[in-house]
């Protein structure tokens, strides 16, 4: 089985509705490379890059979806890998899609909702507004005990707990990645607990400060849920396998 790589990316821009939701400028959401027309398999990955292109060549990936493009500042030097990551797409033959914010904040495919099912946590609301989209959710709460247990299961090598809100959670937000612009909002959802990917340092003091729960679980293990989600979807669709790239990426 084979599908043609336009037919593909007609299919991820409408499920992800790209055109209607705007991105930071680095993400350019869609197809950032055109390859070979015919795709024989997708792949999946978090992040653009020249050895995750080559890995994907290795498994007969021919249609790669990434979360980071190839096109995020800063990279250093720019360039040099610049013209690697370009380079290496050029000789594997390899169509990239990326998509970020879309695949952040889907109610269904998204980073986000797919981290709440995965825990069992049952969506409430969303809230952290980026140009019309929020994409940060809220969930009801669930004893931190509890909440702990699982997510050390989801990710045993990534874990963080900074624990000085309330044992019994009333509310649960949960944002991927880089959370730190949920952290302003928190206090007026009536919510002192944040699920993400990663913080700065400083946000101890404040967490200790104001009263919350921080569990930063790594930026890259927090946002695998989407790109294997949009991979799968394309797979059953056009009856090609699929595989997800995984580079062991710890923060």
């Amino acid at each position: 089985m084979s599908a043609r790589a336009s037919d593909i990316t007609r299919f991820c821009d409408a499920l992800t509705r790209r055109t209607e939701i705007k991105d930071f400028e680095g993400a350019r959401n869609g197809l950032q490379h055109r390859g070979k027309a015919t795709v024989k398999k997708v792949g999946a990955a978090v992040d653009a890059g020249s050895e995750v292109f080559k890995l994907a060549a290795q498994r007969g990936v021919d249609f790669l979806i990434v979360h980071h493009g190839i096109y995020w500042r800063p990279v250093s030097p720019e360039r040099v890998v610049r013209k690697l990551r370009k380079g290496s797409l050029k000789k594997t033959g390899l169509s990239l899609y990326s998509s970020h914010l879309p695949l952040d904040a889907h109610p269904a495919i998204g980073n986000n909702a797919l981290i709440a099912q995965d825990l069992g946590l049952k969506i409430t609301d969303w809230f952290v507004d980026f140009a019309g989209l929020p994409i940060a959710c809220l969930c009801a709460g669930i004893p931190r005990n509890i909440l702990v247990k699982r997510l050390k299961a989801s990710y045993p090598q990534t874990f963080k707990g900074i624990e000085f809100g309330a044992k019994k959670p009333r509310r649960i937000a949960i944002l991927s990645g880089s959370g730190r612009s949920a952290l302003p909002a928190l206090n007026h959802q009536g919510c002192d607990t944040l699920i993400t990917g990663e913080l700065r340092e400083e946000h101890f003091n404040e967490a200790r400060e104001q009263g919350w729960n921080l569990y930063p679980c790594g930026h890259y293990a927090t946002e695998t849920w989407g790109v294997k989600a949009l991979a799968l979807a394309v797979a059953t669709e056009f009856g090609i396998p699929w595989e997800f790239i995984d580079t062991g990426n710890p923060l």
